[in-house]
């Protein structure tokens, strides 16, 4: 009962306090709807990104990772603070200065509609195949473990983990489709508050028990207990070698925090440019510091359990949550981690709706629709691709190397052949048109069938590197050999304040050195 209360107290706390501070805010127009007014603040903006990324993928993911594989799955957070800094020094100022609402939108001014029409229903796939539903799952593998739904209400597991999914995709459905981007921003914001201080609390409360009241004499007990755990530096033959940090994984990195929907919409809502540099910094601190919340856990419940559940990694972090929570904080973590599951949900939702409303609805079917109706058309949308996204679900569970192993490789069908036209409309003028869709579907192609076809003993992050070097040198080639009209961008004067954060490059630079700094460290 004590769970059940703090829950959805603290569920109700966050949902009254967004609906409060927005009561009076107009979301009837495109701009207040999609882009939150363009008026979120750094904080705000960090608080939204770190939420939206951060969800029971990498609770349940990264911690049964970690505590099957070890310290080595680090790569995928702390090198994001460097993937960070470039997107704020140099992505930002290109995107504010267009005034874009969606990176699509910069794929037409860089190229044409229909490398634009086609890379926007590329995301909306990969939103429905990919993200929604594994943050669907893992989130109500985490509410199952808490609650115990299966057993209160008298059905068999599966049945309790679809009943969990259904509620949680409609509860997250009502958030982006009645509250527009400002209501998702706010609501991250507070929810990340939480998911720090709720966090933090599960290897506490673990080293705490296991050093019999001293945190540092639990931590050496952990170390002692098993050291190869802590070592950053991947083998070649591991889940995540250290080579990988080198090849595809920070073109990964780079397209998921600088040219990803989902993650940047939150800056081009931002009330200037030093308030959006601010939000992607502050966030690129958040990315060093989360392992604290999703790694360290996973390798303390190695101490406690060994190996046995080896097979089942993505049910140790609930296990190990239900083992060391005191009663009374546990419905507030509960609470947490639904927060953490509905910003990652209604943010994609609310993108997906961005997308497909500007991006293909307007420009396909309706050019001149107003305002209203694009609002109107993105709600719909919000709503069919959640129940597209609830009915997937439960098919993703079982994955050999874990759900966030499962969800990477699914997001690499679809994000390096985005990430290469994205990069060559950047720093290559001479590709065409023609050559990014060229680049777009033969990038596709090979990864499928490298990764999921073929069995050719190179790991998927090094495929990435390959595929994105064979699309680099196929644009070039088809550019060269098949010359288009000279891309010329469309001259808007900015929608914003265009004056850099005084602070960001040494921010910038501290970051890059910190990150370099914990290798050197844990990899000694």
């Amino acid at each position: 009962m004590l769970t059940a209360l703090t829950f959805i107290g603290f569920t109700l706390f966050v949902a009254f306090l967004s609906w409060y501070k927005l009561r009076k805010d107009d979301i009837s127009s495109r701009d207040g709807y999609f882009l939150g007014g363009r008026s979120l603040t750094g904080g705000v903006i960090a608080g939204s990104m770190i939420l939206t990324n951060i969800s029971t993928e990498h609770l349940i993911g990264l911690n049964g990772s970690a505590y099957k594989n070890g310290m080595i799955i680090i790569a995928w957070e702390v090198t994001s603070a460097i993937a960070l800094v470039i997107a704020a020094l140099y992505f930002l100022p290109i995107y504010l200065k267009m005034g874009l609402t969606t990176i699509p939108q910069y794929l037409e001014n860089r190229f044409d509609s229909s490398t634009k029409t086609i890379v926007a229903f590329l995301l909306m796939v990969s939103f429905v195949v990919t993200l929604l539903p594994i943050v669907l799952y893992t989130g109500a593998i985490n509410l199952e473990s808490i609650f115990n739904v299966s057993e209160v209400l008298n059905v068999s597991l599966s049945e309790g983990i679809w009943i969990t999914v259904i509620t949680i995709g409609v509860i997250g459905s009502i958030y982006a489709i009645f509250g527009g981007l400002k209501a998702v921003a706010l609501s991250d914001s507070i929810n990340a508050i939480g998911l720090i201080i709720g966090g933090l609390m599960v290897p506490v409360f673990a080293l705490w028990d296991i050093g019999e009241g001293n945190i540092f004499t639990g931590m050496s007990k952990v170390y002692a207990y098993a050291p190869e755990k802590f070592n950053v530096i991947g083998k070649a033959d591991s889940v995540l070698p250290f080579s990988t940090i080198f090849t595809g994984l920070m073109i990964n990195q780079l397209y998921f925090w600088g040219m990803n929907q989902t993650i940047i919409q939150r800056a081009f809502g931002a009330k200037n440019m030093a308030e959006a540099q601010k939000g992607l910094l502050l966030t690129g601190l958040f990315k060093i510091l989360i392992p604290l919340i999703i790694v360290l856990p996973g390798i303390i419940a190695y101490y406690y359990y060994s190996d046995q559940y080896y097979d089942n990694q993505d049910f140790i972090y609930p296990v190990l949550l239900t083992r060391v929570m005191p009663l009374g904080l546990l419905g507030f973590f509960a609470a947490v981690v639904l927060g953490a599951i509905l910003s990652t949900f209604n943010s994609v939702l609310n993108s997906a709706a961005t997308i497909f409303s500007l991006d293909i609805y307007k420009k396909i079917f309706r050019p001149d629709c107003s305002d209203k109706t694009l609002v109107r058309v993105g709600r719909l949308s919000s709503l069919v691709l959640a129940v597209l996204a609830i009915l997937i679900a439960p098919l993703v569970g079982n994955a050999p190397e874990g759900l966030y192993q499962l969800m990477q490789q699914l997001n690499g069908i679809f994000f390096i052949p985005i990430a290469s036209i994205l990069i060559a409309g950047f720093f290559i003028p001479k590709v065409t048109a023609r050559a990014a869709k060229i680049g777009l579907f033969t990038g596709l192609s090979f990864y499928l069938i490298t990764s999921f076809f073929l069995d050719i003993g190179i790991h998927f992050i090094h495929i990435w590197a390959i595929e994105f070097i064979l699309n680099l040198a196929l644009m070039l080639l088809v550019s060269h050999y098949f010359p288009g009209k000279p891309n010329t961008f469309v001259s808007r004067p900015p929608v914003l304040k265009m004056k850099p954060w005084k602070y960001a490059r040494p921010v910038a630079a501290i970051l890059c050195l910190v990150t370099v700094l914990i290798y050197i460290w844990l990899g000694s």
